[in-house]
């Protein structure tokens, strides 16, 4: 998608920090961190979010979901825990419309936050 910020960073237009790439899968730190540590998981394949994934996309979100808590455990956040949340639409404040999971940790976290 032309216009999507995190295909830009996908096609290297646009840097981030990497943590982990594969053929399927960018996982890199969030430029406005909410957390000590806050990386995203994005599928490289533009989808806006869950609910625009397809059955056929079943094996894509289980790679995901599998390789951001991979990330997690390579972050050194398997001890202590660590939230996953992939917000959905904008009354879930979906900022960027790429399907995204933020992975936080790294601290105690609020338990009000979501």
């Amino acid at each position: 998608m032309e216009e999507c910020i995190f295909c830009k960073i996908v096609e290297g237009k646009i840097p981030a920090k990497k943590v982990y790439e594969d053929d399927r899968v960018l996982v890199f730190h969030d430029v406005s961190p909410q957390a000590p540590v806050h990386v995203l998981a994005i599928p490289k394949q533009h989808m806006e979010n869950l609910l625009e994934a397809r059955a056929c996309d079943k094996d894509l979100l289980a790679h995901l979901l599998k390789t951001a808590a991979e990330a997690a455990v390579s972050l050194g956040l398997s001890q202590t825990g660590f939230r996953i949340v992939s917000n959905c639409g904008p009354h879930a404040c979906q900022s960027v419309p790429h399907l995204h999971i933020h992975i936080l940790g790294g601290g105690q976290l609020s338990p009000t936050m979501a």
